[in-house]
């Protein structure tokens, strides 16, 4: 580990994923699972989604400490024998119960073409695209959908009543990385609403109401009483619907305003469920998809778009893997207190 101008620490990934092991161990999770989380936030802050990374730490100890999240739960995988696999997580985190599926989910996959992996009773505080671009590294096509806490107010709406409910996909292209996207279909992430609130930041216009439903650009007054809005108006707002039950009503999981955390003071993790559907493109008969993935992102660039969705993330993954991962002496600090 170096320091730089002593305002800031550059970690490798090893380093900041055996230190964030550490802290959830040391919060009570187990080994197994410590170790999961640790490279999934790691992977965050690596690649610049600092509103999933080591910001959530806080989070996930205060969701630890409450008693709401079981940070040694052992998921129960149910295999019905078909393309459909169900895992119940035990009120854990959705990673472990994730992993402890995923073997099969690849095997089922290859073997119909088509696999689903339906989580239920499971806590998601992280991005998406890491758990669908391992996929596509393999040549499949993956998508997932999740849904979060009560804090999207639906089209024309009165009251929140969805998630942020973000969607992720993940191909395989040729001779290049994956194509990967991972998008909250409310207007921005509650996260980054977070960190704007934290700076002291206006937000743009469009992004969320008060608590009377009235347009806001104040991230506090959103957090505090007012809800997010759906992107692209009623379009988004049918797409949260849409991940409602697909992540919730065919998983067996809640729905955002289902679950209540009132007894869990300082309970933060969504208690929600999430929806995979792995395909293994060979099936389509082309034999080329790789190549045409690549070919309809190319003319996307040719027909003016600058930048493709996960563009940026490739570039500064390659610069922390370069640099290493640059952490605020702040944030530095904050992780090592977590320790004490």
């Amino acid at each position: 580990m170096s320091t730089a101008a002593s305002e800031t620490a550059a970690l490798s990934f090893d380093e900041l994923a055996d230190l964030l092991e550490r802290i959830f161990v040391r919060h009570g999770v187990s080994p197994e699972n410590a170790r999961i989380l640790a490279a999934n936030c790691a992977g965050c802050e690596r690649d610049g989604s600092h509103s999933h990374g080591i910001f959530r730490i806080p989070g996930y100890v205060s969701s630890l400490a409450s008693g709401w999240v079981d940070g040694k739960a052992v998921p129960v995988v149910e295999d019905t024998g078909g393309a459909f696999i169900r895992v119940d997580a035990q009120s854990g985190f959705t990673q472990p119960a994730f992993f402890a599926a995923r073997d099969l989910l690849v095997e089922r996959t290859r073997q119909h073409g088509i696999g689903l992996l339906a989580i239920r009773r499971s806590h998601h505080f992280s991005a998406l695209w890491p758990d669908v671009e391992p996929f596509a590294d393999e040549g499949l096509v993956a998508l997932s959908f999740v849904n979060s806490m009560t804090c999207v107010v639906p089209f024309g709406g009165k009251k929140p009543l969805y998630g942020t409910n973000p969607i992720a996909f993940a191909a395989p292209r040729k001779d290049e990385p994956p194509f990967v996207f991972d998008l909250a279909t409310s207007a921005i992430a509650n996260g980054d609403v977070q960190i704007a609130a934290r700076e002291g930041r206006l937000l743009p216009e469009g992004m969320g109401v008060d608590s009377d439903g009235k347009p806001t650009r104040d991230p506090k007054v959103i957090l505090n009483g007012g809800a997010l809005l759906a992107f692209g108006g009623h379009k988004g707002s049918t797409i949260a619907l849409m991940v409602e039950i697909l992540g919730a009503a065919l998983t067996g999981g809640y729905f955002s305003g289902e679950f209540d955390w009132s007894d869990f003071k300082g309970a933060q993790t969504p208690k929600t469920g999430q929806l995979f559907i792995v395909i293994d493109p060979e099936r389509g008969g082309n034999g080329v998809f790789r190549e045409r993935v690549s070919e309809i992102c190319e003319l996307t660039r040719e027909a003016g778009q600058e930048r493709l969705p996960g563009d940026r993330r490739l570039v500064i993954r390659e610069k922390s893997l370069r640099d290493g991962i640059a952490i605020s002496a702040a944030d530095h600090q904050m992780l090592l207190s977590k320790l004490a």
